[in-house]
């Protein structure tokens, strides 16, 4: 198997200050670009609900209307609703919650967005649940960022630089869990892989109500 080790800080600066023509040629923006992040530029406003389910019941919802042009979200869930700025000093409980919903929808764009993390790759390697020939990606962040700062995905990508499925190990630990991508629909510009099954064939997450404008 090969491996290689490399590091990606300040992707997002650099690509945002590139034309398309001279997209870094890293296996984390070749995803990002399979997900449609070459047109992100027409996207004003994104949306969607986060699902959660346990026993085929639906145990979580949550909402968010992202205004990228004026930096602000509305957040919506069973008991409150408000909407808060991304550039606001302080943060309320709900940007944690749009953090961590937001990698499930949009890890793809996040590969590209993110700065602060290195990666690994390795080739021919089986994916966890469906045994499914892949190449590995390891994200790995680092140990001062963000709201868990150290964490590591391990992304299983096919031939067309899509997500098969991930595998989260919280603090760089050696175990984690894995959960399938799956059911891809189009919404504008940008590709979704709306549902996540687990080790159990049945669905754990979810995204609906995806909107992109």
């Amino acid at each position: 198997m090969k491996k290689t080790l490399f590091s990606l800080l300040f992707a997002g600066l650099l690509f945002a200050c590139q034309p398309k023509e001279t997209v870094p040629d890293t296996l984390p923006m070749k995803v990002a670009m399979a997900y449609g992040y070459g047109e992100m530029d027409q996207v004003n406003t994104l949306g969607f609900t986060w699902n959660v389910q346990r026993d085929s019941v639906n145990v979580l919802s949550r909402s968010f209307m992202w205004d990228r042009v004026a930096q602000t979200v509305d957040y919506s869930d069973a008991d409150t609703a408000y909407q808060f700025s991304l550039t606001a000093e302080s943060m309320p409980d709900a940007h944690k919650a749009f953090i961590n919903d937001k990698y499930w929808a949009m890890m793809p764009f996040q590969l590209a967005w993110d700065t602060g993390y290195t990666y690994e790759t390795e080739e021919n390697v089986d994916s966890p649940l469906k045994g499914t020939n892949s190449t590995k990606l390891t994200i790995l962040y680092n140990n001062e960022d963000g709201y868990t700062p150290g964490d590591a995905y391990d992304l299983y990508i096919d031939e067309n630089y899509k997500i098969l499925e991930w595998t989260f190990r919280r603090g760089n630990g050696e175990q984690g869990a894995t959960w399938t991508w799956e059911n891809e629909q189009k919404f504008g510009p940008l590709t979704f892989a709306v549902d996540h099954m687990g080790a159990n064939g049945k669905r754990f997450i979810w995204t609906s109500n995806i909107s992109v404008n």
